[in-house]
């Protein structure tokens, strides 16, 4: 008997323990992202027709998860290739984050440190210090942009049609000519040049060329495959996209020519995709969550991505290659690129565990605008469950209603049992979405910010039941779609 009551009282244990177990609460309790996903989704496919971008590729990365990716347009007007999220597109000045991890890698490793010269390791640097008795121009003045290093080597290479990027001889040559623009220490300024001289600093410190030490040592190790030091050009209008101009007056977008960065390949000669830079971001979580040392130590990783560098005007904040600064209360860490027909950003929340990566294929449009508004998007997600289910079926109402001639479209789609609201183009859904309220049969009212209801919105129906028109404040705007 004694017996049995101790085999009840341990099952009686172990029935409990199973129950309360946390695995059931936090799978309840992790936040559905699909309502917010949609919604970003009609945003980026009416914004990429609205800015006539060609294409445009994405990425939300949560942990070690890709949470979603799609491509927008084409890859190639003329050949009509569509974007994915595995088209491969220029990442310009992203590659400075690789160059940076291969320097700090050599620090750990205890090659170099961060206070050395660069002429300590580079005995040919010979640029003109215009300003005699300052301080030193070092590694981490490099790797900050305080340098006061010029921002470029002495060629043409951003001025088209060509793009004359130099080879590695060619900077080397004229770097005798050039001189500091300011005292080491003094001011923040973006320097490709600076960026290029690490690259050369890798490749003598490690005594193999700067590509196979990257490959070898960085991209190999993290298996991203479609990240590479230089742009495919066996690939170039099929998975590589074609690069565009900005928009012309009339409309228009001209084709740019193929180019690849030789000697400034260390700065910004690096392509890749969406995907493999979400890799890249997980890579980051994962050594910051579980220490120890993958690629770099974890210790490492935290370091570079503390402000190491704040400008007098203390608004430009600089880690250790990666751009930092405050959004909302929190560290973003990353970094963005523009080159001859391609722009892409890299914005990390390494407290959040969350990335969002966004490329383009044409020059003149911002892709941390779009990386910002599906961020501000996702944030709208509370992720407790819904506390109210409307007694219609809301998507009924759900499309893109005329907003001419005072906007382009009005978009209403679901959300947390609610209707989301907001006009088309946006700069940002997140700051203008309005949210209705059912109220009874096709009436909503519009929920307040203090989540009182203001003025009633009435939705129309046609004799089948479809709904067809919207009305609000005496006026309406007819479905479209």
């Amino acid at each position: 008997m004694k017996r049995t009551l101790i085999s009840i009282s341990i099952f009686l244990l172990l029935l409990s323990l199973i129950c309360t177990s946390p695995t059931f609460s936090d799978e309840q309790t992790k936040p559905d992202f699909s309502e917010a996903i949609r919604l970003i989704d009609t945003w980026l496919e009416a914004q990429r027709d609205y800015e006539h971008l060609p294409g445009i590729s994405v990425a939300i990365v949560t942990d070690q998860e890709i949470l979603w990716s799609k491509g927008y347009g084409m890859a190639d007007l003329e050949k009509e290739v569509p974007s994915s999220p595995n088209t491969i597109y220029s990442i310009c000045s992203i590659s400075k984050l690789f160059t940076s991890v291969g320097i700090m890698q050599l620090r750990d490793s205890g090659k170099l440190r961060l206070e050395d010269l660069v002429a300590d390791h580079l005995p040919w640097f010979n640029l003109q210090q215009q300003y005699p008795n300052t301080g030193p121009i070092t590694i981490r003045s490099l790797l900050t942009h305080s340098s006061g290093l010029p921002r470029e080597s002495n060629y043409p290479y951003w001025t088209g049609p060509d793009f004359p990027f130099p080879s590695p001889k060619q900077v080397k040559a004229k770097l005798g000519s050039q001189k500091t623009l300011y005292r080491p220490s003094t001011y923040f300024q973006y320097s490709n040049l600076g960026l290029t001289l690490l690259g050369e600093i890798v490749a003598e410190v490690s005594g193999v060329p700067y590509q196979q030490y990257i490959e070898e040592n960085i991209l190999k190790p993290l298996r991203l495959a479609e990240t590479r030091t230089k742009l495919p050009e066996s690939l170039w209008r099929e998975r590589l996209a074609t690069g565009y101009s900005a928009l012309k007056r009339d409309g228009n977008r001209d084709m740019l020519p193929l180019f690849q960065a030789k000697g400034i390949a260390a700065a910004a000669g690096f392509s890749s995709t969406v995907e493999d830079l979400a890799r890249f971001a997980s890579w980051q979580f994962r050594l910051l969550e579980k220490g120890g040392e993958e690629i770099l130590k974890a210790s490492t990783l935290r370091e570079m991505q503390r402000v190491h560098w704040v400008n007098p005007d203390w608004k430009t904040t600089w880690g250790l290659g990666f751009s930092v600064r405050e959004v909302d209360g929190r560290t973003m860490v990353g970094h963005g690129g523009s080159c001859p027909g391609y722009r892409s950003t890299l914005n990390i929340d390494p407290h959040k565990k969350q990335a969002f990566i966004v490329m383009i294929n044409a020059g003149g449009v911002s892709p941390n605008k779009y990386a910002t508004g599906i961020r501000d998007i996702l944030k709208k997600v509370t992720g407790k469950a819904k506390e109210e289910k409307a007694a219609v079926d809301l998507e009924a109402y759900t499309g893109y209603y005329n907003a001419q001639p005072w906007w382009g479209e009005t978009a209403i789609l679901p959300w947390q049992g609610k209707l989301a609201v907001f006009g088309l183009p946006s700069e940002n859904p997140a700051q203008g979405l309005t949210l209705l309220k059912h109220i009874e049969g096709d009436t909503f009212r519009r929920l307040r910010k203090d989540e009182t209801l203001g003025e009633e919105v009435v939705f129309e129906r046609d004799k089948t039941g479809k709904v067809v028109r919207m009305w609000q404040h005496s006026n309406y705007e007819d479905k479209i779609r």
